[in-house]
């Protein structure tokens, strides 16, 4: 008798699009699936993988919570990736499902990809790639060069090629999905969702499920036993970078054959108490601006609260929630991973951020 493979399901999208909400009201709303979690997080600081193991469901404890904090998922699939999932199905007792989180600048192809391998192939299918979108960042342009401009200077250079590294990096997590996630739709009015839809289908050929969701809230049935077998479809699913090799390669040219993240950085910081987490908030927001920080996240210690205050931004727009409460031994202390594009200035945005701290 076939043994029947266990289903994996791989969460992408850019940076702060919600796929960790999305991942925590999946758990909780499980059904009793015993499920296995993989996450990998771009930065020193592992706060999401901190707020699942938060998440006190019982079908997902922290031995089934695995982070991946050597570098991108994409980039290090055979010395990280693939050990970690031999080490997940040699276990006495095998999860029902496979959730893998993967960093936002993460390209979901080479994951996908190790599923072809030997060693997981015949144990683990990819049940479906699920591409997260924040939808109110699409409206707002957040992903489009300013087009009259680069075609103007298409029109002085046709050998100038101006896709920014974050437009790409959107397009190919678009190309890989079995399901499109568009979240965060309750800040757009019904135009704005349309536009959304339109902007999103005319940017890949491949036509997946687009579904709809407000707070990350979208039922497990339809995240879990898609049945895709992406592993199966991707040669379907190349990224740019894939299909830019491909070219060089007919041409003759040498190329080698990588992806890193030299157009972004990332640092943590710590910091101290934050009485005031309104105003924190407040000064934060200029400082995001001014900068151009594609994403904030962390924790926060409030003093005379009980509770931890996690904090999300995503470009200006902030969030914040008491998750729960400071572990006995837990150091209290206000932890920050701030993530931008590699021309920043390093210091000012350090100096920045405390000062409106």
């Amino acid at each position: 008798m076939l043994q029947q493979k266990i289903p994996a399901t791989v969460i992408t999208g850019f940076l702060g699009a919600g796929k960790t909400t999305i991942i925590r009201n999946m758990l909780m709303n499980a059904g009793g699936k015993k499920i296995a979690l993989i996450i990998n997080e771009f930065g020193d600081l592992g706060v999401d993988g901190d707020v699942l193991k938060g998440c006190g469901a019982e079908n997902c404890t922290e031995d089934d919570i695995i982070e991946l904090t050597n570098g991108c998922i994409c980039c290090t699939v055979a010395d990280d990736f693939v050990p970690t999932m031999q080490r997940l199905l040699e276990r006495d007792v095998k999860p029902d499902h496979i959730v893998i989180e993967t960093s936002g600048l993460a390209l979901p192809q080479p994951l996908v990809a190790a599923f072809n391998w030997p060693d997981i192939r015949t144990r683990v299918t990819v049940d479906g790639v699920i591409t997260v979108v924040d939808s109110a960042a699409v409206a707002a342009g957040r992903f489009a060069d300013d087009h009259d401009k680069v075609d103007a200077l298409r029109v002085a250079d046709e050998s100038l090629d101006h896709d920014s590294p974050i437009e790409e990096l959107f397009e190919d997590q678009l190309t890989c999905a079995d399901l499109i996630v568009l979240n965060k739709t309750d800040l757009l009015d019904a135009q704005g969702i349309v536009r959304v839809r339109e902007e999103i289908s005319g940017r890949i050929a491949r036509k997946p499920t687009m579904v709809e969701a407000k707070n990350g809230q979208v039922p497990s049935m339809v995240l879990l036993g898609l049945g895709a077998g992406s592993e199966a479809d991707i040669d379907n699913r190349k990224s740019h970078h894939e299909l830019e090799h491909e070219a060089l390669h007919e041409s003759g040219v040498e190329h080698e054959h990588h992806h890193d993240h030299d157009e972004f950085e990332s640092f943590a910081l710590n910091l101290g108490s934050i009485a005031d987490p309104s105003g924190f908030v407040d000064r934060l927001k200029p400082v995001i601006e001014a900068h151009d920080v594609l994403r904030l996240k962390g924790f926060v210690d409030v003093p005379g609260k009980p509770m931890r205050l996690v904090i999300q931004a995503v470009g200006s727009r902030i969030d914040t929630y008491f998750d729960r409460p400071w572990a006995s031994g837990e150091k209290r202390e206000t932890r920050l991973v701030v993530i931008g594009l590699h021309d920043w200035d390093f210091g000012a945005v350090v100096e920045a951020v405390q000062a409106a701290a």
